[in-house]
């Protein structure tokens, strides 16, 4: 007997007449064919599923079928909710490293959407971390993996995108404190050649010109091939200064940590 794609109305038998596998695969043609793109009529099969077979191995799948279909459509809250559900009830299971990989995507995928506000890409980090060490061997490990280091971007990202408005507002030293954290934190992103370069320009800025050939000297011995490091040094020699480690700054502990090949 098919499955009809209402449950009980309209004289159609009602669901608990079906077995738990017919129920399930309705929600999956539902999902994969019938609206894709409005899956609250597969959810309602998935959780009919669970309702009505809660101890059957469909009702596993079903588990993670809705916190799938939760993602896809973007009802991320909820897509934790039942992910999470999923790995307290069944840890061992083998797509509980599935589980725990659609858990870090419903934070990571928000990232874009939640403006300045950096608390999801440190949840989503953390997420994939735990991703990464505890399936080091899946695919979602492997994933995991990229999707980290562009979370780590990103972090750096917001960091430059409010230091450089400091500092055209010409707050100098809050945007030192900005790129500061890029070059200390974040220094294997793709962001610190340019924070190094506006480190130069801010400390020039102050009259604070050991520092400032010093983030330059940083920027030439790493990074000598990026345009940033171009304009660091037109910036020094306007001046007449030129990228050369001097004082004993943070920037020039950093320094030191380069020249012995620690940092970088």
């Amino acid at each position: 007997m098919a499955l009809a794609a209402c449950s009980g109305d309209g004289g159609k038998p009602p669901l608990e007449t079906f077995t738990a596998e017919e129920i399930y695969k309705r929600g999956e043609y539902e999902l994969e064919v019938g609206n894709p793109r409005r899956p609250d009529t597969a959810l309602y099969y998935f959780s009919e599923v669970e309702r009505l077979y809660p101890y059957s191995e469909w009702a596993k799948r079903a588990l993670i079928m809705e916190a799938y279909a939760q993602h896809k459509s973007k009802d991320y809250e909820s897509a934790r909710a039942s992910a999470q559900r999923f790995i307290d009830t069944y840890p061992g299971d083998e797509d509980a490293a599935y589980a725990k990989y659609l858990l870090a995507l419903s934070y990571y995928d928000q990232i874009d959407e939640v403006g300045r506000d950096q608390g999801l890409t440190f949840q989503a980090l953390q997420a994939l971390r735990d991703v990464i060490e505890q399936y080091p061997e899946s695919d979602y490990a492997r994933s995991a993996i990229l999707k980290f280091d562009l979370a780590f971007d990103h972090l750096a990202a917001k960091e430059m995108e409010i230091g450089r408005y400091y500092l055209k507002q010409r707050h100098y030293t809050a945007a030192i404190n900005r790129f500061r954290v890029v070059v200390e934190q974040f220094q294997t992103t793709t962001h610190t050649p340019e924070a190094l370069m506006r480190l130069t320009e801010a400390y020039l800025a102050l009259g604070l010109t050991d520092e400032a050939q010093t983030a330059a000297a940083i920027l030439g011995h790493n990074f000598q091939s990026s345009p940033f490091y171009g304009d660091a040094y037109a910036l020094l020699k306007k001046q007449g200064l030129a990228p050369k480690a001097k004082g004993d700054s943070w920037l020039a502990s950093i320094y030191r940590q380069v020249i012995k090949g620690e940092w970088l």
